[in-house]
């Protein structure tokens, strides 16, 4: 969104498609704090609805369309703490220049040989 970031490479990508981490019952680790409100706070999910029309406002799925910068985005398919589908759902929506990199046998973890390639990626700038 910032319009002087020319390249942005990222891996593990999280606070995208809080509904679909919550719907394919993800709703742990890094998303842990959706259970959290609920139990404490609408124990019946009467504002479920609202609860996930706010978070909205901070999706990134929902932002990433801003995106100007070529992006580099590494995934690993295994990733249960940042679920792909989210992460999905944000690159998706993307209309820059980009690339997903997927690794089929990682999760949320940092990936053999992916920080060389977000340098080669950088060092054009």
């Amino acid at each position: 969104m910032e319009q002087r970031i020319k390249k942005a490479a990222q891996l593990c990508t999280f606070l995208s498609d809080y509904q679909r981490v919550w719907q394919i019952d993800q709703v742990k680790d890094a998303y842990l704090e959706l259970r959290e409100f609920f139990r404490l706070f609408d124990p019946r999910h009467s504002r479920e609805f609202q609860v996930f029309n706010n978070l909205g406002y901070i999706d990134i799925q929902h932002l990433a369309s801003r995106i100007k910068a070529d992006v580099l985005w590494g995934i690993g398919l295994m990733d249960t703490i940042c679920p792909p589908s989210s992460q999905f759902a944000a690159y998706n929506t993307i209309t820059s220049t980009k690339q997903m990199l997927v690794y089929p046998d990682y999760d949320h973890e940092n990936i053999s040989g992916f920080n060389d390639l977000v340098f080669q990626f950088m060092k054009t700038l």
